[in-house]
């Protein structure tokens, strides 16, 4: 059986969720699926493939998961990988565009493919600080995330490493 690591990095939540959902599409595919925490990823070694996630802030991702990445980058590099972004917001969604440090993040580990997803966001969870940058760009709070395009995304991985065309 193939064995998929999925971890993310989250500030409150939002984006473990959506590694969450990732993770239970695929597992639903018939893959061994492990959602961690990143600091709960301790090597590599016996992981077929990996979907790696962070939530976006100020156009960047979590130290966690780059330090992640950071540190085992080699041996990401020797299987599949899918990273995830999850933050933009508003109706269309701001900034849509890959974060810089995800896309050299990519290049580093040779991703299949980087995927950016809509954010979520609650007023009543932030810090003083988190809001003050809110109230400064004028983002607009809510649950953006679009579900059937997260489980549509997952199971296009699900196809990928199982090497199915057909219904996944």
């Amino acid at each position: 059986m193939i064995k998929v690591l999925v971890t993310a990095a989250s500030r409150h939540g939002a984006t473990t969720e959506v590694a969450a959902s990732i993770g239970a599409v695929l597992q639903a595919a018939g893959l061994d699926v492990h959602v961690l925490h990143p600091s709960e990823v301790t090597g590599l070694n016996g992981w077929d493939a990996a979907v790696i996630g962070s939530a976006v802030y100020v156009g960047h991702w979590l130290d966690p998961v780059k330090d992640l990445v950071e540190r085992e980058k080699v041996a990401l590099s020797r299987i599949p990988v899918w990273l995830f972004s999850s933050g933009p917001l508003g109706d269309p969604l701001k900034p849509a565009e890959v974060p810089a440090d995800a896309r050299h993040l990519a290049g580093l580990i040779g991703a299949r493919e980087q995927h950016v997803f809509a954010g979520f966001v609650d007023r009543k969870r932030l810090g003083f600080g988190e809001k003050a940058i809110m109230a400064a760009v004028r983002a607009p709070e809510g649950d953006f995330r679009q579900w059937p395009e997260i489980e549509a995304w997952a199971i296009g991985i699900a196809r990928a490493l199982l090497g199915v065309t057909g219904g996944v």
